[in-house]
């Protein structure tokens, strides 16, 4: 699956730039589905990049796993998703020492929620790629109740918490890797715009 090209848009909307391999220094690597492409290619550029690396693979409906781990990263490991990747991921980023890469491949929520754990522990933004592959579904947060809906796929779309129809801003919170949406029909409770699917 190719990289997903979006518009532009406003400034805090994340920009995946894609994966460039800085050798073997170590990484930590954390793919989900059709984002092991990324890490493939990224691989065929110089595979000294898995020489130090712990990869962690979510396979999320893809057979990815087994031509990534004959990669022959330091360390590899699936998972079913990323809630049970993610206390595995926080021991690589606290075990991470003084000029560890991190390269992110996958869904929009995927990592957006990586990027967040990273920056709290305090590995630098430059230290951070990304690369998206995969659904253009968004993580939305309703600013209404704080609620997340995961795999947003319309505009609008109803908030899973409090049921309030949301518009879906290209606002993004990095703080909680997800994008924000608000009330579209606060002022004229009942009159909602047509749904439409979401565009990169």
């Amino acid at each position: 699956m190719p990289r997903t090209e979006f518009s532009p848009s406003i400034t805090s909307r994340p920009v995946y730039s894609g994966l460039t391999p800085q050798g073997a220094t170590p990484a930590i690597i954390l793919a989900e589905g059709p984002g092991a492409e990324a890490i493939l290619d990224l691989a065929a550029q110089d595979a000294s990049v898995l020489d130090l690396a712990h990869l962690i693979y979510i396979p999320a409906g893809h057979d990815a796993g087994p031509r990534l781990a004959a990669l022959g990263a330091k360390m590899y490991r699936e998972a079913p998703s990323y809630a049970s990747a993610i206390e595995r991921y926080r021991k690589a980023l606290a075990d991470a020492r003084m000029g560890t890469q991190l390269y992110l491949a996958g869904s929009e929520g995927m990592i957006g929620q990586a990027v967040a754990e990273a920056l709290a522990t305090g590995l630098p933004p430059e230290a951070i790629q990304t690369e998206h592959r995969g659904t253009i579904a968004r993580r939305m947060q309703c600013v209404h109740c704080k609620g997340v809906t995961e795999n947003v796929t319309t505009d609008p779309f109803v908030c899973a918490h409090c049921g309030l129809t949301l518009f879906v801003r290209d606002h993004f919170s990095r703080r909680l890797g997800a994008f924000q949406g608000v009330c579209v029909d606060a002022e004229t409770p009942g009159i909602v715009p047509e749904v439409q699917e979401i565009k990169p």
